[in-house]
């Protein structure tokens, strides 16, 4: 099998990037715009050893999950690469995504992944859009988006996932820049006027946004362009952004207001924001909701908590959360988000909420260390960006040791690996739950909740000794996983108990590997008030016959946890402790 060869096969899975996956002669191929339950016939582009990347060429015989993508540029804009999955299926993609990143990156084995939360409907939920301005190849004025891997702009002035009044605003833009000869941008002579149109909605205000990014100082015809746009029902706020790169960048650090205010406002809830053309503000509001009603039922705050947000931007999660906290601290590197943040807390009355400019790792330990133990938190909130966590801020949330952490992520591989590092530092991941913000993307929206483990691998010493009076037996009595939670849950205070915990405990204890049972006793000094005692209870050490890897998965069964289910054991009589 070579470049250029034509095959035929049937897609049987779907990758990350939302691209079929299928194999043929003991070679797996990637192909584009294909479907699991697809047989296809395609061109092999690429090949390597194993495997290779093709192009679609022919459906022989549709998916059950294929529906017709109502956009027509779906396929050549690349924003919307799973358009052609039905909505369900999405949901369900989303939702292994989530699982397989979890399960290869971070190592978990079983997590407690929930079925992703959808839309009730998933078209025109996005309330920003960023339209690049240039020329096509007859030198005619265009707006739209990039094609998929270029630069190319694809003339669509209403994008099916954002607002109806998108076109109609971009429309009268691009015709006034005709009417008076103001150029767009050029990026390869780096000479032209406007390079992106930034449009913003509030959707429960009804307010408009209209941001020029200009290479340049001043907008040339502003006047005229106020006159147009200015009578549009809600327009509130039209500015315009000084970017001279020659980079990527969409927006430059200057920003002035041409008409109306600065900002439009919008609500989360009953919680009013102030967005300006560079605050970071969730696209999808109606989603967004529901992703932080989940944060804060994870959070569980009763009133009495300390609660610092991280990641905190402009307040939005952080005021969320002061509804039901006794006091939340917000922590934020870039110094306009904070002066948006404290202005939202103002607006909305919200005298519980404080905030910071600085790096998370240095503001909360120092602030801590000035004002005491009242200031530690029970709960931490992180929302980082795509990249996640930096280890050293991974590091200090362990040392402070929060009650629990809630994790908000939007790229589900470095939450992967985040929450191994956590994991391995005193943490147990309790429950995934995927949520829907960017439908008919690969992109998903992931809220997690961990809770501090109650003895951490470091605060015991382990003396081992072997126990020949330790009896093993097959049992006649076996039972089953639910007797064995049943079993926990009443004699531990209605302790839960996940199957994967069990069957950890069971290997422990040589029941499905085997033989060669090791007892160890563990020493713990539990400081009490101003004196040291030393308590000493049972551990169960794998038994030498288990693989390397099964000891070093994550997460591992809590000492508490592991305890109760070896009682739960020997009163079904699957072991015997002489």
């Amino acid at each position: 099998m070579k470049k250029d060869d034509i095959v035929t096969l049937t897609i049987d899975d779907i990758g990350t990037n939302g691209e079929g996956i299928g194999r043929t002669e003991g070679i797996t191929l990637f192909i584009k715009d294909a479907l699991p339950g697809d047989m296809v016939r395609a061109k092999i582009m690429k090949m390597k050893k194993t495997y290779g990347y093709a192009r679609l060429m022919e459906i022989l015989k549709e998916s059950t999950m294929r529906t017709t993508p109502p956009c027509p540029e779906h396929k050549r804009c690349g924003g919307c690469q799973i358009q052609a999955l039905s909505y369900g299926s999405q949901l369900k993609f989303k939702e292994n995504k989530v699982r397989n990143n979890l399960k290869h990156i971070g190592g978990f084995e079983n997590p407690k992944v929930l079925p992703t939360l959808g839309m009730q409907e998933p078209y025109r939920y996005r309330n920003k859009a960023q339209f690049p301005v240039g020329y096509d190849k007859e030198g005619n004025l265009v707006a739209g988006f990039f094609a998929s891997r270029t630069h190319n702009i694809i003339p669509v002035q209403d994008c099916l996932l954002g607002k109806e009044g998108n076109g109609r605003i971009l429309s009268l833009i691009l015709d006034t820049m005709k009417s008076y000869g103001v150029s767009a941008y050029d990026e390869k002579t780096g000479k032209g006027c406007v390079r992106h149109i930034l449009i913003r909605y509030g959707e429960k205000t009804g307010e408009w946004m209209v941001c020029f990014v200009i290479n340049g100082k001043k907008l040339p015809h502003a006047e005229s362009f106020i006159e147009v746009l200015k009578d549009l029902p809600g327009m509130t706020s039209i500015t315009v952004n000084i970017n001279e790169s020659r980079g990527n960048v969409i927006l430059g650090e200057e920003t002035y207001t041409l008409y109306g205010k600065g900002y439009i406002t919008d609500y989360i809830g009953t919680i009013s924001f102030q967005i300006s053309p560079q605050s970071f503000y969730q696209v999808n509001p109606a989603q967004t909701e529901v992703l932080y009603n989940k944060a804060l039922e994870y959070a569980n705050l009763t009133g009495e908590e300390t609660v610092w947000d991280l990641y905190c931007g402009i307040g939005t999660i952080s005021l969320f959360l002061a509804q039901k906290a006794k006091k939340v601290y917000g922590v934020e590197i870039v110094p306009q988000a904070i002066a948006d943040a404290k202005e939202n807390a103002l607006r909305n009355h919200i005298s519980n909420a404080e905030f910071f400019v600085g790096k998370a790792e240095e503001v909360y330990p120092a602030y801590c260390a000035a004002h005491g133990e009242e200031a530690r938190a029970e709960v931490i909130v992180v929302d980082p960006p795509r990249k996640g966590c930096e280890e050293s801020l991974l590091a200090m949330m362990c040392e402070m040791a929060p009650q629990r952490i809630v994790y908000v992520s939007c790229d589900s591989a470095t939450l992967a690996r985040d929450l191994k590092y956590l994991c391995n530092h005193g943490y147990d991941l309790v429950e995934v739950q995927p949520v829907d913000q960017f439908g008919h993307t690969v992109h998903v929206e992931t809220v997690v909740l961990l809770s501090q483990l109650k003895q951490k691998p470091d605060d015991y010493i382990n003396v081992t000794i072997e126990l020949d009076d330790v009896d093993i037996t097959s049992a006649e009595t076996k039972a089953t996983y639910d007797e064995i939670k049943k079993y926990v849950s009443e004699h531990n205070a209605g302790m839960k108990v996940s199957n994967l915990y069990i069957s950890q405990v069971k290997r422990k204890c040589g029941i499905e590997v085997g033989k060669n049972l090791r007892v160890a006793t563990r020493r713990m000094d539990c400081l009490q008030g101003n004196s040291t005692t030393a308590a000493t209870d049972l551990e169960l050490v794998p038994s030498p016959n288990l693989p390397k890897n099964e000891d070093s998965r994550q997460p591992q069964c809590p000492e508490d946890k592991e305890r109760a289910i070896v009682e739960a054991l020997e009163h079904f009589k699957m072991i015997q402790l002489k």
